[in-house]
């Protein structure tokens, strides 16, 4: 069975840049989710797991956090000081997406979350995303159409579709129906998947508000 929901909106802080030199990118982009164990002006150190990691902030790394705007327009300005330690204590959880550079780990974007999640959080490979238009859908697999290509995308039971209306509609079919009752051909959307051995399987199909 597909899991379906209605359209999720949530607030979203402000991204803070941080101020100092970059270094070269590479490597593929995974995400941390734990609690922070200490953290130094330019560097967070975060128990994932069974894992503990630290992550080192650059120009290119942007905070996920609820602040004063005064602080905010300050610190553009530039005249303050931005400091991990303004923004992140021990003890607070954490959701850092980060690069492998050089033997260290570059931060790209670090935020407080509200949990852990099980075992004490963890270290994973985000989903990538893909849009495009429907080309053709069945019960187990969709084609996307982009720019005249065309990807093919695995559907299971875990694969969750957001379109406006999607759970009342799940509700009134007793909770059985297919990806094809709410995305079509024509539709405009966006794939969020995981590629395995070659194969990408879609974790989520949203489907844009602007289609009929």
């Amino acid at each position: 069975m597909i899991k379906r929901s209605g359209y999720l909106m949530r607030g979203v802080g402000i991204a803070v840049a941080m101020l100092v030199s970059a270094g070269p990118a590479a490597a593929q982009t995974k995400e941390a989710r734990g609690t922070v164990t200490s953290v130094a002006e330019r560097s967070v150190t975060v128990k994932a797991g069974a894992e503990e990691l630290t992550f080192f902030a650059d120009h290119e790394t942007h905070l996920q956090v609820l602040r004063e705007q005064k602080d905010f327009e300050q610190a553009k300005a530039g005249s303050a000081s931005l400091k991990l330690s303004d923004y992140f204590t021990a003890g607070t959880v954490v959701l850092v997406r980060y690069r492998e550079e050089n033997g260290r780990h570059h931060a790209l974007d670090i935020g407080h979350v509200g949990s852990t999640g099980p075992g004490g959080g963890s270290i994973s490979v985000p989903d990538k995303i893909a849009s495009g238009k429907v080309k053709a859908v069945t019960q187990s697999q969709l084609t996307l159409s982009n720019n005249g290509h065309d990807s093919v995308y695995a559907i299971t039971k875990d694969t969750d579709v957001r379109k406006k209306g999607a759970t009342a509609a799940t509700k009134a079919a007793g909770g059985s129906p297919t990806i094809a009752t709410f995305v079509r051909p024509g539709d405009t959307v966006s794939v969020s998947y995981r590629e395995t051995a070659g194969h990408a399987t879609a974790s989520e199909v949203r489907v844009s508000t602007a289609n009929p």
